[in-house]
């Protein structure tokens, strides 16, 4: 049965998603339904992730080869037949899995500032109401112990942009001409120059322009003050006094006016940034010069 030929490696939040959704429009190209199956991570094991939520992660996970192998059977003359899962560049078990099943595919990595994605990734957990901590800092201390404690990869805040280890053991298994290392920045300043560049790379017409006028996910707005997020969402003495006297679609604008003035686009703390850089500055220098491009603006302040 049909495997894939390419893969999207990761990192997490660094546009693997739009990314998944933009090759997805490509008629030459086939991707798994499930945008992270996470297969070539995870095969055969028994999954027991101890963070909070984290067993419905677990749903979503295929383990099972001739499981996996069903996600592409709908493929028909596609020449480029990929999934994108994250845990990938990540999970050092996933190298020498694919190597085994898929020796030939075409291996995808996208990276973004280590310091900003691990903020992002926080922001993503603390949005769905899983992260318990609301000080940044303090869920990066506890990383090493949420780790220790089996903790889905995911929480991984700081460990996941460690990339040179993580792209160096792709260059140290697959020759490197089947390795495309692309980062974020590319994605956001010019997503259309990098989607042709993927297609040549993939083997696939790059003439084909994909609909790249929706941004799939931006960052989470959470609310400034709790207190009044809370008094907005639940129920309150003065709120049943008032409501009589307002119609209600004037009662609805108000609330969703001030809901949204409530709410803000969290910044990354120059004091947590700078203490995140000194942690990824010697894989960074390193970095740059196994992929060839300049990551300086990483290790700014």
């Amino acid at each position: 049965m049909t495997m894939p030929n390419f893969l999207i490696l990761g990192a997490a939040k660094a546009g693997t998603t739009s990314i998944y959704r933009y090759l997805k429009q490509h008629p030459q190209i086939y991707m798994s339904p499930s945008k992270e199956p996470r297969f070539f991570a995870f095969e055969g094991e028994t999954l027991d992730f101890r963070g909070l939520g984290d067993e419905k992660e677990a749903d979503f996970i295929v383990t099972d080869i001739d499981a996996y192998r069903q996600l592409f059977k709908k493929v028909t003359n596609q020449v480029a037949i990929g999934e994108a899962s994250t845990s990938y560049l990540y999970l050092a078990k996933s190298v020498e899995r694919i190597k085994y099943y898929i020796p030939k595919a075409k291996l995808i990595a996208i990276v973004r500032d280590p310091a900003e994605r691990a903020y992002s990734n926080y922001l993503h957990l603390l949005k769905q109401e899983r992260e318990p901590l609301t000080d940044f800092a303090e869920a990066l201390d506890q990383e090493e112990k949420r780790i220790q404690n089996n903790w889905w990869s995911f929480w991984h805040y700081k460990h996941q942009g460690l990339y040179y280890v993580q792209i160096k053991r792709y260059y140290d298994t697959f020759e490197k001409s089947q390795i495309k290392v692309y980062l974020y920045e590319d994605l956001n300043n010019n997503p259309l120059g990098m989607l042709k560049d993927m297609f040549g790379f993939l083997e696939i017409d790059d003439t084909f322009t994909p609909d790249i006028s929706e941004k799939v996910r931006q960052a989470p707005r959470l609310p400034k003050n709790k207190a009044l997020e809370s008094f907005l969402n639940q129920p309150h003495p003065v709120k049943s006094i008032l409501s009589p006297l307002l119609p209600a679609s004037l009662k609805d604008k108000l609330v969703n006016k001030i809901r949204y003035l409530n709410r803000g686009q969290p910044k990354l703390s120059s004091a947590v940034r700078k203490q995140l850089i000194e942690f990824y500055r010697e894989d960074i220098l390193q970095l740059q010069d196994l992929i060839g491009r300049d990551l300086s603006q990483w290790l700014k302040c």
